[in-house]
């Protein structure tokens, strides 16, 4: 009889030639269990997925309590079910009033499909602005955004009326026309090894937007549910999208995405044509069940408050290891840069070796990621600062 590991790389289509391959069997808190038994502090929370760690018992509860009264029930926006109104309502009361409707998708590809269809409906533009080192998905609408070309060069031809401004640059601002359907960003840019805005950018990006009539979308799918020490991290700027775009962390560990906009914007998918975007699953009842009480948790205790003390703990602990280049962080959503590639895939391994899930970026193959659960404590933190600075002696 196969093992589950041939059965893994004999059945399951592979994304790289050298995945982890970690068999795991059981996930509690920060902590992943293998088949032999032995124990991982997940640091990289799935990336970014477990903001509340690996089965919360709130979540789970959640979860248990929405599977005895339904699971799918109809094609998303036909039914009334109470998870996704109840989650919307959390949602909206969270944001600017100017974002008051929620349209619930599977994934931050989708929803990144789905604003891009918005902004387009509604504006009846054709150009699409994004940044370079930026990542929105791997769907070819959302790849056609994404700012590595090594990436996307393969699958071309992508979509068309795409135009790639470099990140904080002031100057390619007034590239955003009377012809720029929408500005798609992340207010801290993730892949690209956490490069936080330059002060006034984002502020000035929204007044181009404003000035020609563009659309701003802000992705929040890495930087949203408190990674960042705020719920979002736009609210850090008193800057508000026109088009805010989650996913990820949103679902309390279950697959699930949101585009939120305004009704006015928004209801452009009503008519001409009626079901302008349509999704089966988008909004699974049970997925909004997890994500409202994975909301509810964020917002009801004090986990987000502590996010900058242990941001400022991994500071001390590795800022001032002579193999650190720099420490580039935006909450616990942070970037060891080392400044070599081998380097870095040497530190990544000895820490999966010794216990200790990390990995890189897409866009800084220099720099390790660290964005563990929010609720990971001080011990934790300790433990795998350890572990690390043993991986940093090493090289």
């Amino acid at each position: 009889m196969m093992t589950s590991r041939q059965l893994f790389f004999q059945h399951l289509a592979q994304t790289s030639e050298a995945p982890m391959a970690l068999e795991i069997e059981k996930a509690e808190g920060v902590w992943l269990y293998d088949n032999h038994g032995k124990s991982y502090l997940d640091l990289i929370s799935g990336i970014s997925v477990s903001s509340l760690g690996h089965r919360h018992p709130t979540v789970v509860a959640a979860i248990k309590d929405q599977l005895d009264h339904y699971m799918h029930l109809m094609v998303y926006g036909e039914y009334i079910q109470s998870s996704q109104v109840k989650l919307a309502a959390a949602l909206t009361a969270e944001l600017s009033p100017k974002l008051d409707s929620v349209y619930f998708v599977n994934s931050g590809s989708e929803a990144i499909e789905g604003a891009m269809k918005l902004a387009k409906r509604y504006t009846g533009r054709p150009e699409l602005v994004a940044f370079t080192n930026a990542y929105h998905g791997h769907t070819q609408g959302a790849m056609s955004l994404m700012g590595g070309e090594d990436w996307k060069r393969p699958f071309r031809p992508l979509l068309p009326d795409v135009r790639m401004l470099e990140f904080n640059d002031f100057s390619q601002l007034s590239q955003i026309t009377s012809q720029t359907a929408c500005v798609v960003v992340e207010p801290i840019q993730a892949e690209a090894g956490v490069v936080i805005p330059a002060v006034g950018f984002l502020a000035a990006l929204a007044q181009q937007c404003k000035a020609t009539g563009a659309l701003l979308v802000f992705d929040e799918v890495q930087t949203g549910m408190g990674r960042t020490a705020s719920l979002f991290a736009h609210q850090q700027y008193q800057v508000i999208p026109d088009i805010l775009v989650l996913a990820k962390a949103f679902g309390g560990g279950m697959p699930l995405g949101a585009f939120v906009s305004s009704s006015q914007i928004m209801s452009v998918f009503m008519a001409d044509p009626p079901l302008g975007h349509i999704t089966t699953f988008g909004g699974h009842p049970v997925s909004c069940a997890a994500g409202l009480a994975s909301m509810k948790v964020l917002t009801e205790s004090e986990l987000i408050s502590e996010v900058k003390a242990k941001e400022s703990l991994f500071h001390e602990l590795l800022d001032h290891h002579p193999a650190v280049v720099e420490l580039r962080s935006a909450g616990l959503l942070m970037a060891l840069e080392l400044g070599d590639e081998a380097k870095m895939h040497k530190v990544v391994k000895y820490c999966i070796d010794n216990g200790v899930i990390v990995d890189w970026f897409l866009f800084r193959n220099t720099a390790i990621r660290i964005a563990p659960p929010l609720i990971i404590t001080e011990e934790e933190i300790r433990f795998a600062a350890e572990v690390i600075v043993r991986a940093l002696d090493r090289i």
